[in-house]
C-alpha cells in the first residue's frame, strides 16, 4: 500500500478511510457530514485536518478513530476493519493501538503526573516498556514534575501529560482534537513541538484536529475539508499558506 510518491516518505498506511459517509438524521432533516471521504494517514506522518465550522473535521477524526460509527464505507486502522468489529473488539483496539489527545486535558485530578501517564496501560493490566516510557518523559521535559497533581501544573504541563499519556503504549495513531485549543500560544507551541519530535524521533503517527494556522504548520501534511468532502491537500504547510487556504472558504460564504 502506497500513500505517496514523495521522495523518502513512508508508504505503510497507519489508518485509511475508503468513501466514508456519515449522516445524521433522515428527509428534511438529513445532514450530511461526511460525503464520501478518502484519505490515508502515513505511518511516521504528522497530519493536520481543518477546514470551516461545520466541515466534517472533527466528525472524520471520530470515525476514524473508532469514537463514532460511520454510515457507510470503510475505515482500518492497519490491517483491521472498524466495520466489523463488536464494541468490546473496538474497545481493545482503541486501548492497544490509538492514542488520544483532547482540548480538555482530561487528566484524574487525584493521580500524579506519572499515574495519569500509565492509567491506560494499568488499567489495561499491562506494563510499561521503561525504557520507552523513559525516553517519552524525557522528550516531554517533565522530569522533575512527575510525582504533582494536576492542580499544581501550568496548563502546558498538563497537556504535555496528556501528550506522554497518549504516546506512553507505543500506540499506532495518536489523534489530536485541537490538543492546543486551550494553551496560550507559547505552551501550544511547546505541546505541538512534542508532536512533531515524536514523528520524527519516535516514529510516531499524528493526525490533529486544529483550526489555527499556525498549528498546521508543525505537521508535513495538511487536509481541508468543506462541506463533508476533502477539497485539497498540503504538504509541507506554512502557516501563511494555509491562512491563505483558509481564507477562501470565507470568501465563498461559509456557513458556520
Amino acid at each position: 500500500m502506497t500513500t505517496s510518491s514523495i521522495a523518502g516518505r513512508s508508504t505503510a498506511v497507519a489508518a485509511r478511510a475508503t468513501d466514508l459517509s456519515k449522516i445524521y438524521g433522515q428527509g428534511e432533516t438529513q445532514v450530511v457530514a461526511l460525503d464520501r471521504v478518502s484519505v490515508d494517514f502515513a505511518q511516521a506522518e504528522f497530519t493536520a485536518i481543518m477546514g470551516p465550522s461545520g466541515s466534517g473535521k472533527s466528525t472524520l477524526m471520530h470515525c476514524v478513530a473508532g469514537l463514532d460509527t460511520f454510515s457507510s464505507g470503510s475505515v482500518r486502522i492497519g490491517d483491521t476493519e472498524l466495520g466489523s468489529l463488536k464494541d468490546k473488539q473496538l474497545t481493545k483496539l482503541r486501548r492497544d493501538k490509538i492514542g488520544f489527545i483532547f482540548q480538555a486535558f482530561n487528566l484524574l485530578p487525584t493521580l500524579t503526573a506519572l499515574e495519569n501517564i500509565t492509567l491506560p496501560m494499568d488499567i489495561a493490566g499491562r506494563k510499561p516498556d521503561k525504557q520507552w516510557l523513559d525516553s517519552v518523559i524525557e522528550m516531554i521535559g517533565l522530569s522533575g514534575r512527575l510525582g504533582h497533581r494536576p492542580s499544581q501544573l501550568s496548563g502546558g504541563q498538563q497537556q504535555r501529560v496528556a501528550v506522554a499519556r497518549a504516546l506512553a503504549s507505543r500506540p499506532e495513531i495518536i489523534f489530536g482534537d485541537e490538543p492546543t485549543g486551550n494553551l496560550d500560544s507559547r505552551s501550544g507551541a511547546e505541546v505541538l513541538g512534542f508532536l512533531r519530535n515524536s514523528v520524527r524521533e519516535l516514529g510516531q503517527t499524528v493526525v490533529m484536529v486544529t483550526h489555527d494556522p499556525v498549528a498546521a504548520a508543525y505537521a508535513d501534511r495538511v487536509v481541508f475539508l468543506a462541506d463533508g468532502r476533502i477539497v485539497d491537500e498540503v504538504y509541507g504547510p506554512t502557516a501563511d499558506a494555509v491562512l491563505d487556504r483558509m481564507k477562501q472558504f470565507d470568501t465563498k460564504g461559509r456557513t458556520s
